[in-house]
């Protein structure tokens, strides 16, 4: 159904019939993203329930584009205002150009750009702007701030079972809360100002996920972005990029330079609360893997920050609480290391035309999954010579089957195994994936699997695709 409609929408507005639909992979929204191209066009297409944050995210855009701020163009949007097209800026977010390069000049470079970009969005952007649009809240208030505090309270630190007194906690919310208030907060803080944010599209970046936005203090989006877990960004380089965001500041609005990077340090701190939270609810209770995987590096940021910033006000109860996070247990089972364990754990995919692999180990076998009931990208021509490993079987598998919570189930159920046989130092475990042909959804999930046993253990795994490499492929 969602295809139909956004085909209709691409064919009113170009006047030129859709060629492909494809389905892109979901990130941390309920939002569903499309690429929709035909000879002379391309397009993204969103479907969203949600109408209100729809018409929120169209009426941002056509501010920012009136103000020359880089924003995708939106096309048009469907008379019930849950379908909307934006131009296409491809898959190159700066967040994969940080994982493939690290902190490389060219990402100092863009990041520089984003920050300067940044603030003029802030400040210039937030001229005539009507913060009676912002949804679901307006105002980076008392409320937003508790929401986020209260999520991180019951969702991550609940969860790590860490002990606390309520009404102290509480009262250091207050305390925190007073503090950031004291700044001024009539400009527009994007609320989600992180790499993944932002599109490097013909070589320029390009902010996108905005809708979020209200009006607010400056320093918490450049804490977001300077912050950002998985970007790892050195801390002496988040100084520099820090002090070039405030000279960029500086030459639009007249601050208290000393002052207000005092205050950027509060919002450093509630920022990175806020993403603890959103990292336990989505990482563990939803199970997201990505999510999961960002925690880690979370910890390692509010570390660095109790061991060498000082706040001007006095938070004991939430520093008690931060101090036993960084030092649980509960978290570091994600990354145990086995890497002086002799387990040897083979993955393999297969065809069940050719029956399950024999296990020559000795044991009598071990886990064979069935792939069968999950949606089979075989069956459609684009993805016919295709296999598991290739991007446009990976995105189909992860938007059009139920393969995330097939996978979920299978590292529940390898893991009681795996630290079990790591206890008792055994040396091999098998886990099969079975499909019809041996080519797209076994293969996508013995890779899967084989890239969780790295990430959590520590461990390499052994992959052999038999069905593709019995034809000569993966070789």
């Amino acid at each position: 159904m969602h295809e139909e409609v956004l085909r209709q929408l691409f064919q009113s507005y170009f006047n030129e019939t859709c060629d492909t639909i494809i389905q892109l992979p979901q990130a941390g929204s309920d939002r569903i993203y499309f690429r929709l191209q035909s000879k002379q066009h391309a397009a993204i297409g969103t479907y969203g329930k949600d109408t209100k944050e729809n018409e929120t995210f169209v009426h941002h855009t056509k501010h920012f584009q009136q103000k020359l701020i880089a924003v995708p163009q939106v096309y048009c949007i469907s008379e019930d205002k849950t379908y909307y097209l934006q131009q296409d800026l491809g898959d190159i977010a700066l967040y994969s150009i940080i994982k493939q390069q690290g902190i490389s000049e060219q990402v100092v470079a863009y990041l520089k750009e984003v920050l300067q970009q940044l603030a003029y969005l802030q400040i210039r952007g937030a001229e005539h702007f009507d913060f009676k649009s912002c949804y679901p809240i307006q105002e980076f208030n008392r409320s937003s701030m508790f929401w986020d505090l209260n999520s991180f309270k019951y969702y991550f630190a609940r969860i790590a079972r860490v002990h606390f007194s309520e009404v102290a906690l509480n009262k250091d919310f207050h305390a925190l809360s007073d503090y950031l208030l004291q700044e001024p907060n009539q400009y527009f803080m994007f609320r989600d100002c992180q790499s993944r944010n932002v599109m490097i599209f013909e070589n320029k970046p390009y902010f996108i996920d905005y809708q979020g936005g209200r009006k607010g203090a400056l320093q918490y989006d450049v804490a977001s972005l300077l912050w950002q877990a998985g970007a790892r960004i050195p801390h002496e380089l988040k100084d520099e990029l820090f002090d070039f965001y405030v000279k960029k500041v500086a030459s639009l609005i007249s601050i208290d330079k000393d002052d207000f990077k005092a205050r950027y340090y509060g919002f450093v701190l509630i920022r990175m609360l806020q993403v603890l939270g959103a990292y336990g609810f989505r990482g563990l209770i939803e199970r997201r893997p990505h999510f999961i995987e960002s925690i880690l590096p979370a910890l390692e940021n509010v570390k660095w920050f109790l061991e060498n910033i000082t706040l001007k006000i006095k938070l004991p109860e939430l520093t008690n609480v931060l101090q036993q996070l960084i030092v649980s247990d509960i978290f570091k089972v994600e990354k145990l290391d086995a890497s002086n364990k002799k387990l040897k754990i083979d993955i393999n995919s297969f065809s069940y035309k050719r029956g399950i692999p024999v296990d020559n180990s000795g044991n009598g076998g071990g886990f064979v999954f069935d792939c069968r009931g999950l949606h089979n990208p075989g069956r459609y021509e684009p993805y016919k010579t295709l296999t598991g490993k290739d991007k446009p079987v990976i995105d189909f598998l992860e938007t059009q089957s139920q393969v995330k919570e097939f996978l979920e189930s299978v590292y529940k159920t390898i893991d009681i195994n795996i630290q079990n046989y790591l206890e008792r130092d055994f040396e091999h475990l098998q886990i099969n994936f079975g499909c019809t042909g041996g080519q797209h959804r076994s293969v996508y999930c013995a890779e899967q699997t084989a890239k969780y046993v790295q990430q959590k253990y520590n461990l390499q795994a052994s992959i052999k695709h038999i069905e593709r490499e019995s034809q000569g492929q993966f070789i």
